[in-house]
């Protein structure tokens, strides 16, 4: 064991408190992640990964090329429209997130949940101001025990706490995320992609999720 910084220690606090200032800078949530990644937290979250989604980490599941204007063309309340209307809306492209080479479950995990972390918040109901961010992060943390969701989440405190946030809001959102999130069935297991036109209750029930609001 040695007291020296190492540069991945550096990444995670200057990743943390980018954050903590502003919560929108999404290149800082990766930061983190890749921080995270150089140290021992992850292998109870990869076992525990397995046990709720074994078959779509072995198999690498990746969704096919998403074009968001054939996904407006389903029906209204249908999970693809209101996934492609949310993405246009926000004038993001489907592959936004920083990339991973996949070498192992870790990568590939990482991945999968950026390429559908829209998905989860259409599907929870969780918008993406920062009290929904933090609900959806809350979610992730009950379902998956994510290392970075309790980084995210400390950040996220540490914004309110400098009086950019109501804290009773995130505290109750944060609630929220957990309660959802202990209920849901694995949200990571799933292949949303392949019921792009299945509504939105429909999926809600098959998960076992009454969307907030």
């Amino acid at each position: 064991m040695t007291d020296q910084i190492q540069p991945h220690h550096l990444k995670i606090l200057e990743g943390f408190l980018a954050l903590a200032q502003n919560v929108d800078q999404t290149s800082a949530v990766f930061d983190v992640a890749d921080g995270l990644r150089e140290t021992g937290l992850y292998p109870q979250f990869i076992e525990h990964a397995r046990t709720q989604a074994a078959q779509v980490i072995d198999e690498r599941y990746f969704a096919p090329v998403i074009d968001l204007r054939e996904l407006m063309s389903l029906p209204k309340g249908s999970l693809g429209y209101c996934y492609a209307s949310q993405m246009i809306e926000q004038g993001l492209e489907p592959k936004f997130y920083r990339e991973l080479k996949i070498e192992d479950d870790y990568s590939y995990i990482a991945m999968r949940m950026r390429e559908t972390h829209d998905i989860w918040h259409i599907v929870t109901g969780f918008d993406t101001s920062v009290f929904g961010e933090a609900a959806l992060q809350a979610f992730t943390l009950a379902q998956l025990r994510s290392p970075l969701a309790v980084a995210l989440l400390g950040a996220f405190f540490a914004n309110s706490l400098a009086g950019k946030s109501s804290i009773e809001n995130l505290l109750n959102m944060v609630q929220q995320g957990l309660s959802m999130g202990s209920k849901a069935d694995c949200f990571l297991a799933e292949k949303w992609e392949e019921g792009w036109g299945k509504s939105l209750e429909e999926w809600r029930q098959k998960m076992n999720v009454n969307a907030f609001g």
